[in-house]
């Protein structure tokens, strides 16, 4: 079963002591981290309070969005994976700004709704994942992606607790005042030119081909899904020319 939840967070049943632990692992693991390292931190944190294998956090872009943070490598795959295909959970949160928890990959309903990355997260052992919004269905930002390697639902407890997860990791994104500076051109600045580059890729693809944006990135997004690539990787190679698209 795949469960679309209000934005609003789940209601009752709350442990005190537990919920006093996950906001004390949340600040311990934050403690001493600059701006860069947030997400990262908190992606970690995710996984270790909550039933959960892998954790990675992305922005929303212009056209699609872009893995800031994982907790391994794994993670970062299913989210950069996502970003070529175009589809699977954190689109639909992207979409709605609502929670989607799809508690089982192998039901019917996730393959109906996301068929292609169904199947690659099954094959690298994901049997469900939760996607939560970064803000709220009027702003989402981004989203948090969590995933497991066993199916089932996360209690209301621990949905709670993903939720406060990426309650700070939305302020961490949005309110705390950076310093470019000091938080160097792997943070934000890295990111905006990675989506700069698959922004140049699209328009070349389209002074190639003759045709709009939306069929310029679906051909960006189709190439680098055949070849097992990243969309940004082969924005890359059509960016340096080592790619064309009106050539065989």
């Amino acid at each position: 079963m795949v469960g679309v939840l209000p934005g609003d967070g789940p209601g009752g049943g709350r442990d005190g002591g537990e919920y006093e632990h996950a906001v004390g692992a949340i600040a311990a693991g934050l403690r001493g981290a600059g701006p860069a390292e947030a997400p990262g931190r908190l992606c970690a944190v995710a996984v270790d309070l909550l039933p959960v294998d892998g954790a990675s956090v992305s922005l929303r872009g212009d056209s699609m969005p872009f893995q800031l943070a994982a907790s391994g490598g794994g993670a970062a795959r299913l989210a950069q994976l996502q970003a070529t295909l175009g589809d699977g959970p954190c689109h639909h949160v992207l979409r709605t700004g609502a929670p989607v928890l799809a508690r089982d990959l192998v039901e019917g309903a996730c393959g109906d709704r996301w068929p292609v990355f169904t199947q690659q997260a099954l094959g690298s052992g994901v049997r469900a994942v939760y996607a939560l919004p970064l803000g709220s269905k009027a702003v989402c930002v981004g989203t948090l992606d969590l995933y497991s390697a066993s199916p089932g639902s996360l209690t209301a407890h621990q949905l709670h607790v993903a939720l406060l997860v990426a309650g700070v990791m939305t302020v961490a994104l949005t309110d705390l005042p950076y310093d470019t500076r000091d938080a160097g051109e792997g943070w934000l600045g890295g990111l905006a030119a990675d989506h700069d580059r698959v922004h140049q890729a699209v328009g070349m693809i389209m002074a190639q081909l003759g045709v709009g944006a939306d069929e310029a990135l679906a051909r960006l997004r189709g190439d680098a899904f055949a070849h097992d690539r990243t969309v940004l990787e082969a924005a890359v190679d059509v960016v340096a020319r080592r790619r064309r698209f009106d050539t065989p």
